[in-house]
């Protein structure tokens, strides 16, 4: 993973690259492009448009790959999400921080990442605000609009702030497939 001296990830979203010559079966492009899309994708919460239109069009080229549609076909969507089981970019962001801030909250990640998940109800003085009961997480101010956003501490507890009650409640198998199974339902 690359960042430039802005923190953007241009070079990163650029250096993803399919070719058809290389790939024989479907399986091998689906496992090549998801794994390169979701490799440290959670720097990408927050990341501006032009950055995830960029990595969401290489998992549409592999959709197209894998079918045989081409680019312009009708029901590109519908291929990427009902067929081949794929979410778009930025909910794969979304599904990465939800999980990862569930293995913070159950102690099953690194000491850093678990300190930026605090419960409200575990703050003095917030036990009887309705955050509390719903088991929110606090999510700290951040200084700087842009970048700020983009730090775990701020986006993890805002997605998984996000999350229906009921599945903040879950064990580690069923978060991850209800979480997927919320997602799917928006398209």
């Amino acid at each position: 993973m690359t960042f430039l001296s802005d923190l953007s990830l241009d070079k990163y979203a650029s250096s993803i690259f399919v070719s058809p010559s290389s790939m024989v079966t479907g399986r091998r492009v689906h496992a090549f492009v998801t794994s390169r899309v979701d490799y440290c994708n959670m720097v990408l919460a927050g990341a501006p448009t032009s950055v995830t239109d960029r990595l969401q069009r290489v998992l549409n080229a592999a959709a197209c790959l894998v079918s045989g549609t081409r680019k312009y076909d009708h029901g590109l969507s519908q291929l990427l999400h009902a067929d081949l089981h794929c979410l778009d970019v930025a909910d794969r962001v979304r599904y990465k921080l939800a999980v990862t801030v569930h293995h913070c909250l159950h102690n099953n990640a690194e000491k850093y990442l678990t300190d930026c998940c605090v419960a409200v109800s575990d703050i003095a003085g917030r036990q009887r605000l309705h955050s509390a009961h719903r088991r929110q997480l606090d999510v700290q101010c951040c200084q700087r609009t842009t970048l700020g956003r983009r730090a775990f501490s701020v986006a993890g507890p805002t997605v998984w702030n996000m999350l229906p009650v009921e599945l903040r409640d879950e064990t580690e198998n069923n978060v991850r497939q209800s979480l997927k199974t919320l997602l799917f339902r928006q398209y």
